[in-house]
């Protein structure tokens, strides 16, 4: 059971108000129900949105937390004014003292998302997501003197989504290749990556996480079996070694970890704004 019902509610998509709030409950323990609510642009939604949220209230017998970046000052005010719940409001808490301290008025923009479908950074985002899609499991060698960074690890290592990770939150162009048994005979890379040493990031796993991994794929079989898991392992983590390239363990760390480890190490740059 929860012990407690969070609201994050937006007049854009929600995901500024999500994302701040769950960083700040991160310091909780607690098992919390979340409710996005987004798209709350007009005092009708505004008054929806309170009765949705004190019903909440009334039917927990406790108080909801509810997380907002309003914009619209009428809307803001149905909200401030009618929830019966502990209300973190990101426009008075950090915007206006801004506004204050800096002499100048925010843009009182909806949404980060509001305009973006017109700018460069924008396109270069959608053209990485779709190199990434192209370039997923070692499905396509072309194209790859544009690669941002190519990963390599055994298969189910977490390549993919940290490749698609980087492309959709930080516009890189991220391939990815699996090592396989025949690469082991070989006791290197694949041919197609040996021109591109300094673009490749080698992900690893401890192989009893592998083995659970690949258990929920393909369960009893000789690919998921822990003493295979170990020999590919293994094998990768010499065969990188061989080869110079830098590589982390997968096993205890979020996306978002491995991501800005790999940016740190291969393109720092992306880590400035």
């Amino acid at each position: 059971m929860h012990t407690r019902t969070v609201f994050f509610v937006s007049d854009g998509t929600g995901i500024t108000a999500e994302t701040f709030g769950n960083a700040v409950l991160a310091q909780f323990e607690m098992t919390a129900r979340r409710v996005r609510l987004p798209f709350t642009d007009t005092v009708d939604k505004a008054h929806q949105a309170v009765r949705q949220i004190n019903h909440t209230g009334e039917i927990e017998g406790v108080r909801p937390l509810v997380f907002t970046t309003l914009v619209n000052m009428d809307v803001r005010h149905v909200v401030q004014s009618g929830c019966k719940a502990m209300l973190m409001d990101m426009f008075s808490t950090f915007v206006q003292p801004l506004e204050a301290e800096l002499g100048i008025k925010s843009n009182h923009r909806i949404g980060r998302f509001s305009d973006t479908s017109k700018s460069k950074t924008y396109h270069n985002r959608i053209a990485a997501i779709d190199f990434s899609l192209a370039h997923d499991d070692g499905q396509s060698n072309r194209d790859l003197e544009s690669a941002d960074v190519i990963l390599v690890g055994v298969s189910r290592s977490g390549k993919t989504p940290t490749a698609l990770y980087l492309a959709m939150q930080h516009g890189l162009k991220a391939a990815n290749y699996p090592l396989i048994p025949e690469d082991f005979e070989r006791r290197q890379l694949p041919g197609a990556l040996l021109p591109h040493l300094k673009k490749i990031f080698g992900l690893t796993i401890q192989p009893e996480r592998l083995s659970e991994i690949r258990n929920e794929r393909r369960p009893g079989s000789h690919y998921a079996s822990l003493g295979n898991c170990r020999r590919e392992v293994q094998d990768a983590e010499a065969m990188m070694r061989r080869a110079g390239i830098r590589w982390l363990s997968t096993t205890t760390k979020s996306i978002e970890e491995i991501a800005t480890t790999i940016l740190q190490e291969v393109q720092p740059g992306h880590l400035s704004y």
